[in-house]
C-alpha cells in the first residue's frame, strides 16, 4: 500500500471528493440536466480513487484483517442506504432490486474482482499465496447465505416463489444477521490468524503504517469520499436507466450498475493489493465484501419489506441459479489450495464474461 507522502495527505485525495460534492449540490440546486451528466461521471470515478487511497491508509494504520474490514463495511453500509433509498422511493417498481443487486455484486466480486486480481497477480509474481483456512471460512458462509437469501425462496411452500412469507423473511434477516456476525468474530476476535498474510509475507507485513493524524484525517476523508460515490451513482442512475431503456436491455442490468459502481473502491484496492504480491489483503477484501453485501442487505431490507409491507422478491431465475452454483464451485476450487496463477483468474473472468452477456442478452 504505497501512497505519496508519509507525513502529508496528496491534495488530489480530497480535491476529487470537494468537486464531486459540488457538483451534487449543483445537480440538487437546479435540478437534473443532461448537462452535468458528463461531470457526475467524471466526479465519480474520481472520487473512487481518493476512496481508495483513504482506505489503504487506514488499512495501513489499523492492520489486517481490520484494514480490509473498514472499507468492506463502509462501503456496503452505504450501498445498503442506496438499495433502500431507492426501495422506498420506487415502490413496487423497485421489488426485485435488492435481488439484483446483491446477484450482481456476488458475481462482481467472485468472478471479476477475484479474476481481475489473480489473472494480474500471476502475470506479475507467477504463482501467489494466501491462508487457506480464512478463504474456506469465507467461502463457508458465502455459500450458507446465497442458498439461503436467493436460491431458498424459490422452493419454500408457504406462498409461491420467488418471494418468502412474512416469518419466512424475517427468519432470512435473522439468520443473515448471526451468519455474518459470526464471520466477523472469527475473522477479527477467535481466528484473526486465519486471515493474516500467509508465511510471513514481507509485502503485507512490513510496510510502515502512517501517523495517528494522517490516519484520522484518512478515515474522515474515506467514509465522505464513500458518501459522495453513492451519492453521485444515485443520481446518475436515473440517466442509466435511460439508458439501457434506450437499447431495449432488460431492468435487471441496473442492478449490475449500482452494484458495479458501489464495489469500484473496493474492486480498485483489491487490485493494487494483488499486483503488489499482497493477496492475503485481495481474498479478505473480495470474500468480505460479498459477505457484508448479503449479510447487511437482507437485514436491511427485510425490515422494510415488513414495516412498509413494500413486495420483495428474492429468488433467482434458473439461469442465474445454474451461474450462481457454478461460481461458487469455481471459487471451492479456486481457493481450496491456497495457491493461485493466472490459470484460475482466467476461468473467473470468462465466468464474468457469460454474465455480463447473459445480463445483456438473456
Amino acid at each position: 500500500m504505497a501512497f505519496a507522502s508519509p507525513i502529508r495527505i496528496p491534495w488530489w485525495s480530497y480535491t476529487w471528493p470537494c468537486l464531486g460534492l459540488l457538483i451534487l449540490l449543483a445537480h440538487f440546486a437546479h435540478g437534473p440536466a443532461s448537462v452535468l451528466t458528463a461531470p457526475e461521471a467524471f466526479a465519480l470515478m474520481a472520487t473512487v480513487f481518493s476512496a481508495v487511497y483513504h482506505a489503504e491508509v487506514v488499512a495501513l494504520r489499523v492492520g489486517e484483517p481490520f484494514g480490509t474490514l473498514v472499507l468492506a463495511l463502509a462501503v456496503t453500509a452505504i450501498e445498503v442506504a442506496l438499495i433502500v433509498s431507492m426501495m422506498i422511493a420506487g415502490g413496487t417498481e423497485t421489488a426485485n432490486l435488492a435481488r439484483d443487486t446483491l446477484f450482481a455484486a456476488v458475481m462482481i466480486v467472485c468472478n471479476g474482482i477475484i479474476g481481475i486480481c489473480l489473472l494480474a497477480g500471476g502475470l506479475r509474481h507467477h504463482e501467489q499465496e494466501f491462508q487457506l483456512r480464512g478463504a474456506n471460512a469465507a467461502l463457508s458462509v458465502l455459500i450458507a447465505l446465497t442458498t439461503l437469501t436467493l436460491i431458498l425462496p424459490n422452493v419454500t411452500n408457504t406462498i409461491a416463489g420467488p418471494t418468502f412469507s412474512r416469518p419466512q423473511l424475517g427468519f432470512a434477516a435473522i439468520v443473515s444477521s448471526i451468519l455474518y456476525a459470526s464471520f466477523l468474530f472469527v475473522q477479527t476476535l477467535r481466528h484473526r490468524d486465519y486471515f493474516l498474510p500467509a508465511g510471513g509475507n514481507e509485502a503485507e507485513t512490513h510496510v510502515p503504517p502512517p501517523p495517528n493524524r494522517i490516519a484520522i484525517a484518512s478515515a474522515g476523508l474515506l467514509l465522505g469520499s464513500l458518501v459522495v460515490v453513492v451519492a453521485l451513482a444515485k443520481v446518475l442512475t436515473p440517466a442509466v436507466e435511460r439508458g439501457i431503456e434506450a437499447v431495449g436491455a432488460p431492468k435487471s442490468v441496473v442492478g449490475i450498475i449500482i452494484a458495479g459502481l458501489v464495489l469500484l473502491p473496493e474492486g480498485l484496492a483489491a487490485y493494487r493489493a494483488a499486483i503488489a504480491n499482497r493477496l492475503q489483503t485481495s481474498v479478505n477484501l473480495s470474500l468480505g465484501s460479498a459477505l457484508a453485501s448479503i449479510g447487511l442487505t437482507i437485514p436491511a431490507v427485510a425490515i422494510i419489506s415488513l414495516v412498509l409491507n413494500r413486495p420483495l422478491i428474492l429468488g433467482l431465475d434458473p439461469k442465474e441459479e445454474v451461474l450462481l452454483a457454478l461460481t461458487l464451485i469455481i471459487n471451492i476450487l479456486t481457493l481450496g489450495t491456497g495457491r493461485t496463477t493466472v490459470l484460475q483468474g482466467m476461468v473467473h473472468l470468462i465466468i464474468f464474461a457469460v454474465f455480463l452477456f447473459l445480463a445483456g442478452m438473456p
